[in-house]
């Protein structure tokens, strides 16, 4: 276990073989977040076997515009690296936040096929590797 200050935000890690789980106590914010993506960068990389990051969010006090970056930012690491992230024991400011700005269901949906197609503003049909051709719609188009 590891345990790293910082001004309004500690971090408490917990490693095993294939999962990392980091307990965050105090404030995600524009003074702090950049302790928490450095510290998940940093285990993605230390440990290729990594399969699943658990963020244990019950300590946050507060989240802005910059924790929230620095989430969606946690989000694109993990699955680019096939790590599965967890939010778990969010607060409800937490999934307020996350709920109003949309990226609810982003953090916290597994990451698989039909999930990249509807990020990519696919339709289910086109999931399958068939590619549709962009048309024009409204009152200019000739369709």
């Amino acid at each position: 276990m590891t345990t790293m200050p910082s001004a309004h935000l500690r971090l408490t890690t917990v490693d095993s073989e294939d999962t990392v789980r980091i307990e965050l106590y105090g404030d995600l914010d524009y003074d702090n977040a950049e302790v928490l993506l450095a510290a998940v960068t940093a285990k993605i990389a230390d440990n290729p076997r990594l399969g699943h990051l658990h963020l244990h969010c019950a300590g946050l006090v507060d989240v802005d515009t910059m924790g929230l970056s620095v989430l969606l930012m946690i989000r694109r690491r993990t699955r680019h690296a096939g790590v599965r992230l967890h939010l778990d024991d969010r607060t409800a400011q937490l999934d307020r936040l996350l709920d109003v700005t949309g990226s609810l269901d982003y953090l916290t949906a597994p990451a698989d096929g039909a999930e990249e197609s509807s990020l990519a503003g696919g339709n289910p049909s086109s999931a399958g590797g068939e590619a549709q051709a962009a048309r024009p719609s409204g009152p200019d188009s000739t369709s």
